[in-house]
């Protein structure tokens, strides 16, 4: 009982720190939201350049949000860079493991690379998470299922050999 004031004053601080460790996570800073936006709008438009930029500003003003880090694997998808887009999506699920986006851009660049035992992983993970109605689910499975782009070989990659011949 002489301990009783103490444990609830100790719960409270600890209900108070928690309360706010989880409401910081969840503030968004406007500036970054706008430069995210403006980043989404360059990769509609084509500009990965200017995307990639506005991502990169987005993420120094906010860095404990997932948004630019998924922004940023976009990018590096559409530039044919798969591995690059696999890592920054790991980053944004490092912030976020349950992000249904990340989770399907990841599983996206996956089978684009040809990995596609570790991409059906990611659709399972997010069957559970959201279900097969889910737009990510479907666009993984649809992704999945078309298979990785075949590779497509230069003339000038394949140069035969010369070979001298004597009459």
């Amino acid at each position: 009982m002489r301990y009783a004031p103490v444990a609830v004053a100790l719960s409270l601080v600890v209900a108070m720190t928690g309360s706010m460790g989880s409401a910081k996570g969840t503030v968004e800073n406007p500036r970054a939201e706008t430069l995210i936006k403006d980043g989404r709008a360059s990769l509609v438009k084509g500009d990965v350049g200017t995307a990639i930029d506005n991502f990169e500003a987005a993420l120094a003003i906010d860095p404990g949000n997932a948004a630019p880090l998924i922004g940023l694997a976009e990018a590096a998808r559409r530039d044919g860079l798969q591995g690059k887009a696999i890592r920054y999506y790991r980053q944004a699920l490092d912030r976020d493991p349950n992000n249904v986006v990340a989770i399907s851009g990841e599983g996206g660049a996956m089978v684009e690379k040809g990995a596609l035992e570790k991409a059906r992983r990611n659709l399972t993970r997010l069957e559970g998470l959201c279900g097969k109605g889910c737009t990510e689910t479907a666009d993984l499975a649809a992704a999945i299922a078309r298979g990785p782009a075949p590779r497509v070989v230069s003339a000038e990659a394949v140069k035969p050999d010369p070979k001298i011949e004597t009459n």
